[in-house]
């Protein structure tokens, strides 16, 4: 499939849709990096706390596909927002993946009680300045999180990675996300496959002849939200690629919108330190 390429207020591009690898072993890591990058993938999202960005960096250079024409993510971790903690944990990261430089580098969790937010946020500026990590942004920050960084710096992130799903649709803090130019990206973008027996999602997948995930997909990608699932099964990775040969109608899109929110399934980042 052609997978749509989001602009990122970087100047750099971010495909739509890409592989997540929270709780994959590293042992089915680099395996399954490397096969999806065959499939069409180009975006792989890891995190220092994942445990396996030396794994997903062998995938990338396994599979043969240019450097140039994949999007790798990773994260720092919360006691590493110091900003020469921040910058030794960006090195690290980058010689575990093996990699000149990552397309794109987040702070993993505002972790506010820690009041070190800012501090780690100048440490990336710093990063994308040296052009090492070529984008930079921010997971799980709500907007007083935003507002915080942006504030103290001036300088917007590129992306909000966030808790999101359709029952979980996080409207008001995408509503700020878009207001700032910030792209929202959607971890957990199948309820962890909670989400998947509802009954208003179910009934758009019949009309649409699609499974329940591929709609899930579908309806981020046209919402403008990047979504990367995670799956460890090679079916799944063909399933979830092949979203481009149908779109949701505005009726369908409405009622997918409307689905009641249930509690987040993740941490509180109010509180999550």
């Amino acid at each position: 499939m052609t997978i749509p390429v989001f602009q990122l207020n970087s100047g750099h591009g971010i495909p739509a849709l890409g592989l997540g690898t929270f709780q994959m072993a590293p042992g089915l890591t680099a395996d399954l990096v490397d096969q999806a990058l065959r499939m069409g993938y180009r975006h792989i999202d890891t995190a220092s706390l994942y445990g396996n960005e030396a794994e997903v960096g062998e995938g990338v250079r396994r599979s043969g596909v240019p450097r140039e024409e994949i999007f790798v993510t990773t994260k720092l971790w919360n006691d590493k927002h110091r900003h020469d903690a921040a910058v030794q944990a960006f090195d690290e990261s980058l010689g575990l993946l093996g990699l000149d430089y990552v397309d794109l580098y987040l702070i993993h969790w505002p972790a506010p009680g820690n009041g070190l937010m800012v501090e780690a946020w100048e440490a990336l500026i710093q990063l994308n300045q040296s052009g090492r990590a070529r984008s930079i942004g921010v997971s799980n920050f709500r907007d007083v999180d935003l507002a915080a960084i942006i504030d103290a710096t001036g300088v917007v992130p590129a992306v909000n990675q966030i808790e999101l799903h359709p029952l979980y649709q996080q409207r008001d803090l995408r509503a700020v996300n878009t207001s700032l130019g910030i792209v929202t990206e959607a971890w957990g973008p199948l309820g962890r496959g909670a989400d998947l027996g509802n009954d208003t999602l179910r009934s758009v997948a019949r009309e649409a002849g699609k499974s329940a995930a591929q709609v899930v997909l579908r309806w981020m990608i046209q919402l403008g939200i990047v979504a990367f699932p995670k799956t460890v099964r090679p079916e799944r990775l063909a399933e979830n690629l092949a979203i481009d040969d149908f779109e949701l109608l505005p009726e369908q899109m409405e009622r997918l919108n409307s689905i009641p929110d249930s509690p987040m399934m993740g941490p509180d980042p109010a509180t999550l330190n």
